[in-house]
């Protein structure tokens, strides 16, 4: 079982790395789809999420992705806003509420992200815009961040990115590198919290984060490979599979929602595969 988790976190850190989203997004709806228990999968999700964070950031700030200041005021404010979400889930939880609302809020999120990845046409961001309204937005994503990360277990990262790139025109690479430094606040923050009221294994998140350090730093070097447009895409189509494969989970479909969530990352992999060997193949040729 322990080989199990570690290549699960090895799979998921790679995509943690490339989409800067932590990881925490798609491991919870797969413990979920596995039947673990809302409080457990989110615990487990905020742990194994510091370290692919830690991995994925150091990966970028080598290629300079990360912008210092954006990254700790998203965080700061971010991991303020995991102790107002942290008792409402608590809620939920006493009120067994937690394994209908937080299935449904993942889809609700995954579907709104997908579609402004995929179809909204982004306005241009004004170069003109006052400081102090550049700071509210970047206050504001990190409260939103922040929220969602202690409601559903994950690192922020999938609402940073998008947001990131929508409201304050980050180029996605910029918003993939100082997405991950913010997260790293804010699930420190929300898993400090949730463990000190719901302890778990702690060798189980350790085997899920040996594999996931090893997959971010892939990750991370695999979005030097690709044009901005091919990872804003791709993460948009992976916000649709996610979010469709946690609906047939809701409609008691769970072991097709796994399969839907295994071929779609399996044919990411393939493409990741077959454009890494084209690219070394122009290498060679030349």
């Amino acid at each position: 079982m322990f080989i199990l988790y570690a290549v699960l976190g090895l799979l998921i850190g790679v995509l943690s790395g490339f989409f800067g989203v932590g990881g925490g997004f798609i491991l919870t709806p797969v413990l979920l789809l596995l039947s673990v228990d809302p409080i457990t999968a989110i615990t487990i999700s905020l742990m194994y999420t510091i370290g692919t964070s830690v991995s994925g950031v150091f990966a970028h700030l080598k290629m300079k992705n990360v912008k210092w200041k954006d990254a700790a005021l998203i965080g700061a404010s971010g991991a303020a806003a995991t102790q107002a979400a942290n008792p409402f889930v608590f809620f939920l939880n006493d009120h067994h509420l937690d394994e209908t609302v937080i299935p449904l809020a993942y889809v609700l999120l995954l579907g709104y992200f997908s579609w402004s990845l995929l179809l909204r046409k982004d306005k241009k961001t004004s170069s003109g815009r006052k400081k102090g309204m550049n700071l509210l937005i970047l206050v504001f994503t990190g409260a939103t961040g922040g929220f969602v990360s202690t409601l559903l277990g994950v690192g922020g990262g999938f609402i940073l990115v998008p947001l990131l790139i929508s409201l304050s025109g980050f180029k996605p690479r910029e918003a993939v590198g100082t997405s991950l430094m913010s997260v790293l606040f804010i699930v420190t923050a929300g898993f400090i919290t949730y463990f000190a009221k719901s302890p778990i294994d702690l060798s189980t998140g350790a085997m899920l984060i040996a594999g996931g350090l090893a997959g971010a730093q892939a990750g991370a070097y695999l979005t030097s490979r690709f044009e901005q447009t091919e990872i804003r895409t791709l993460l948009g189509s992976l916000y649709v599979i996610t979010a469709l494969s946690t609906g047939l989970k809701l409609a008691g479909l769970e072991y097709l929602g796994i399969i839907v969530l295994i071929v779609f990352i399996g044919g990411l992999y393939v493409k990741m595969g077959l454009k890494i060997g084209k690219q070394l193949k122009e290498i060679r040729s030349k």
